[in-house]
C-alpha cells in the first residue's frame, strides 16, 4: 500500500512550517538548496536547522530576506499593532499609472513614503505578480511535477488575494505572492513533496485562532480575507480555537488546498515516519507543524485501502456526458481515484436526439461527495451530478505478501462464511510475466493455485 502524508495541523499551517516538516520528514535539504539556485531569485539566504519548540526538537526553516525585501511578517510587535513599517498592494494598472492615494513615489528602483504619522523610509520594490513568477518557475530546473505543484499553489493563492481586491488574478502585484520568502516557500514545498514522492496528502482540518492580525492593508481580523476565500472556495475544514493569532495564512492555506486529496484519516493505520515544522510566530500555543507518513491498515494488521465490515454504505454520483473528448475524461477518472474514489467507470449511453455519450458513474464515501462532483464540474463538460446513496455488502477482506515459485507478490485475503481466497494482485502477476516471460494467464493460474493450497500471508 503506498504512503499517504497527514497533515496534523493542530497550530496551523504556513510555508516554512510545511518545508521544515518535509525536510523533517527526509526530503534532501541539497537537492532543495540546488533547485532553489535555479529560480535565479536574489535577496534572500536560508538557514535550516533545530529548535525546540515547547521542549519538543523539531525543524526549523528561515527564510531570510535582505534589508530591502523584508516583510516584518514575524515581528509580533508589528503584525499585533506597531506603527513602524508599511507595505502597499499594488495592481498593473496602478504600476503603470501611480498611486491612488497620497503617496509620493521613485519608480525607479527605490520608492519614498510620506505618511501622516510622520515617518519616511526607502526600500527596494520589486513588482512580482503570477505571469512572472510562473515564468520564473517554468525557467528553473525544477521537475515537472514539482513545477505543476508550485503553479497550482500559486494559482490558488492569487485568485484568493485577486477576489479580495476586486482585480484579476494577473492584476495582482502583493507581497503574500510576490515577496521573496513566498516564492521561496511555495517552490520549496513543491520540491520537497516531489523529492519524498508523495501523492496523496489528508489535511482533515486547519486550526485558526482568533483576534486580529496587521496586513499590508492594515488590521484585519483572523483569518484574513484571503485565508477565508481559499477555505470557502476548496472546502477546507476550519476549526476555530479560542486563541489570539493567526496560525493558518494565507500561503499556508493555499498549500493544504492544492495538494489534498483527502481529508479524512483512515480508521487504521501505522505511522512510517514523523515530521515536525517550526512556525516563527510566538503565540500561545506553541507553532509546530506535524507530518506523518502513514500506511492505511483494516484493523487485523493487514494493509487495506478496503473496508472490513460485512455491511456499508455508499454514495453513487452519476453524470452524462456527449461533448466532452476523451482525453477529457480520462483524465477525470485518474483525478477522481486519486482523490480516493472506490470506483470509477464509463457506460457507453444514447442522449436526446441519439447522440452517443457516456454516462460516469463514481463509487465514493458520502462525506467525498463535494471532492468527488468538484472534480466531475471542473474536468468534465457536466452540468449537473446525480447522486444516490446506496447500502452494499462487502467481503471481510486485507492486503499483504506471499512467496511463490516465481517470486514474491502481493495478494488480497478475501472471507466469506468462514473461508478464505486468496487473490494475486495484477501488478506483481504483470511484473512476473515479463521476467519470467511467461502469459499473464499462466502466471496468474500458478500463482493462483499455490495461494489457496498454502494459504499462507504475511504483512
Amino acid at each position: 500500500m503506498k504512503e499517504k502524508l497527514y497533515l496534523e495541523c493542530n497550530a496551523g499551517i504556513s510555508g516554512d512550517m510545511m518545508v521544515g516538516a518535509l525536510l523533517d520528514l527526509g526530503a534532501n535539504e541539497d537537492k532543495l538548496r540546488r533547485t532553489l539556485k535555479s529560480l535565479n531569485l536574489d535577496g534572500y539566504s536560508i538557514e535550516v536547522k533545530r529548535v525546540k519548540k515547547s521542549g519538543l526538537d523539531v525543524c526549523d526553516f528561515a527564510v531570510k530576506p535582505d534589508a530591502a525585501h523584508e516583510n516584518h511578517d514575524h515581528d509580533m510587535g508589528y503584525l499585533h499593532g506597531a506603527e513602524y513599517a508599511h507595505d502597499h498592494f499594488h495592481t498593473y494598472e496602478e504600476k503603470k499609472h501611480g498611486h491612488e492615494h497620497e503617496h509620493e513615489h521613485m519608480h525607479e528602483h527605490e520608492h519614498t513614503h510620506e505618511h501622516e504619522h510622520e515617518h519616511t523610509h526607502t526600500h527596494a520594490h520589486e513588482h512580482r505578480g503570477l505571469p512572472e513568477i510562473l515564468h520564473m518557475i517554468q525557467s528553473s530546473d525544477m521537475t515537472d511535477c514539482a513545477k505543476e505543484t508550485a503553479a497550482r499553489i500559486f494559482g490558488i493563492l492569487a485568485q484568493a488575494e485577486a477576489k479580495a481586491h476586486g482585480v484579476s488574478p494577473e492584476q495582482v502585484h502583493f507581497h503574500e505572492v510576490g515577496a521573496v520568502d513566498s516564492i521561496v516557500d511555495i517552490t520549496a514545498v513543491a520540491i520537497c513533496l516531489d523529492d519524498l514522492g508523495i501523492g496523496d496528502v489528508i489535511v482533515p482540518v486547519l486550526c485558526e485562532g482568533c483576534g486580529t492580525v496587521r496586513c499590508q492593508h492594515g488590521m484585519l481580523p483572523i483569518p484574513v480575507p484571503a485565508t477565508l476565500n481559499i477555505v470557502s472556495e476548496h472546502h477546507l475544514k476550519l476549526h476555530r480555537m479560542n486563541v489570539e493569532g493567526e496560525f493558518v495564512t494565507p500561503t499556508g492555506a493555499a498549500i493544504a488546498a492544492a495538494i489534498r486529496t483527502e481529508d479524512r484519516l483512515p480508521e487504521c493505520f501505522r505511522v512510517e515516519q514523523v515530521g515536525q515544522g517550526a512556525g516563527k510566530r510566538s503565540y500561545d500555543r506553541p507553532s509546530i507543524l506535524r507530518a506523518m507518513l502513514i500506511v492505511p491498515e483494516d484493523g487485523h494488521g493487514g494493509l487495506s485501502d478496503e473496508r472490513t465490515a460485512a455491511a456499508d454504505e455508499i454514495l453513487k454520483l452519476e453524470c452524462n456526458i456527449d461533448d466532452c473528448s476523451g482525453e477529457a475524461v480520462g483524465y477525470a477518472m485518474e483525478r477522481l481515484f486519486a482523490a480516493g474514489a472506490r470506483d470509477v467507470h464509463y457506460t457507453p449511453v444514447f442522449m436526446k436526439k441519439n447522440r452517443p455519450a457516456y454516462m460516469i458513474t463514481v463509487l465514493c464515501e458520502p462525506e467525498q461527495r463535494e471532492t468527488m462532483e468538484k472534480i466531475l464540474f471542473t474536468e468534465t463538460t457536466t452540468i449537473g451530478v446525480r447522486r444516490q446513496s446506496m447500502q452494499r455488502t462487502v467481503l471481510k477482506r486485507k492486503k499483504g505478501k506471499s512467496d511463490t515459485s516465481l517470486g514474491t507478490v502481493e495478494v488480497k485475503e478475501l472471507e466469506y462464511d468462514g473461508k478464505k481466497r486468496l487473490v494475486p494482485e495484477y501488478e506483481s502477476v504483470a511484473v512476473l510475466a515479463k521476467e519470467k516471460q511467461f502469459s499473464f494467464l499462466q502466471v496468474y493460474q500458478r500463482i493462483e493455485a499455490e495461494l489457496n493450497e498454502k494459504q499462507t500471508l504475511h504483512f
